[in-house]
């Protein structure tokens, strides 16, 4: 429901501001900080997109939980969606988005409604495999009679007496 109300309500707010902004400055200022906002938006998502994922891969590196730089990532791509849309509301979302210190925050307010819940299936423990040298292959072989080939039967080429394109070799 809550959905519907945002899909009615933002292009509302952003009709209302458009008609302010450009009774009060006129169309063509009103369009170029449409233009402006969207370019500097894109800049801002970028480099903080690649701060973010170089964060993760610290994360990922230091055995960290990975969960805040993916909501940062998250959130920096909201951002970016949110600052291409053209409209004087979204642009405010969308640069409020790419301030670190709001999206603590609000990480820090989804963490506090998010129940997380794991699953391990197995032994909880790793099993340790023995120790001893590696290059040592226990295993069991079986001699196998190889009976000749039926000449009038064609090749397999999954035998050895010649099937397909192989050379044979003396």
């Amino acid at each position: 429901m809550w959905l519907l109300a945002a899909f009615i309500a933002v292009p509302l707010i952003e009709i209302a501001l458009f008609i302010q902004v450009g009774g009060a400055i006129g169309l063509w200022p009103t369009l170029l900080i449409v233009i402006v906002t969207a370019i500097l938006g894109t800049t801002l998502v970028r480099s903080q997109g690649a701060q973010a994922l170089g964060q993760l891969r610290s994360s990922f590196n230091e055995l960290r939980d990975p969960a805040e730089p993916l909501a940062n990532g998250a959130m920096i791509l909201f951002a970016g969606a949110l600052l291409l849309t053209p409209g004087f509301f979204t642009d405010a979302c969308g640069f409020a988005l790419l301030v670190p210190g709001v999206r603590k925050r609000l990480f820090t307010e989804l963490k506090s409604r998010v129940k997380v819940q794991t699953i391990a299936y197995g032994d909880a423990q790793p099993q340790r495999r023995p120790q001893g040298r590696g290059d040592v292959i226990d295993g069991e072989a079986q001699e196998v009679e190889i009976k000749p080939r039926d000449p009038n039967q064609p090749a397999s080429g999954w035998t050895r007496d010649g099937g397909g394109d192989r050379p044979k070799t003396d």
